[in-house]
């Protein structure tokens, strides 16, 4: 899969800007209830990782743009939730995986925004947790507190193991 987004690769090792408009999409759409089941980019965001160990690109800027877009993607998420309540779930591609909405709902009933922050890290969680939030009346305030600081770990740990050292791309 890291073979697809080699194009990619290729402008962002001599465009910096480039790489971290791209970095900023790719976090977001991975953090976004809709975009995240139809492309899941933690792969792609590894590899920028990887150029980041290559020296083509600088760990901080990257990290940084990937943190902001993950955030404002489970931001988004949470407002819509808020905003449309049970009608989310019934457009594509949500409507698609109603075992999303019901482990969701069930896992925001229990940990609430802790919930939201251990989502972050939890593969087709992470697309719906933020919504369920929403949707689910966990405090806004509760909310942004794990949503920023779970998406600063989050892009942390997706760029560190190729930027530090792990060789991804060759």
């Amino acid at each position: 899969m890291l073979n697809a987004f080699e194009p990619l690769f290729a402008v962002a090792k001599s465009n910096p800007e480039i790489a971290a408009a791209a970095v900023f999409a790719l976090a977001f759409g991975e953090s976004l209830a809709f975009m995240s089941l139809i492309f899941p980019a933690t792969v792609a965001l590894v590899g920028f990782g990887a150029l980041i160990g290559a020296g083509k690109l600088p760990f901080w800027p990257i990290w940084l743009f990937a943190f902001i877009g993950a955030a404002l993607g489970d931001w988004l998420s949470f407002w819509l939730g808020r905003r449309f309540r049970e009608a989310i779930w019934r457009l594509w591609p949500l409507s698609r995986h109603p075992d999303l909405r019901e482990r969701s709902a069930a896992f925001i009933a229990r940990w609430g925004a802790l919930g939201v922050f251990a989502s972050k890290f939890w593969g087709p969680l992470r697309a719906c947790v933020p919504l369920a939030a929403g949707l689910g009346n966990v405090p806004t305030v509760a909310f942004q507190i794990a949503n920023w600081a779970s998406a600063a770990a989050w892009a942390f740990l997706l760029l560190a193991p190729g930027a530090f050292g792990l060789e991804v791309l060759g």
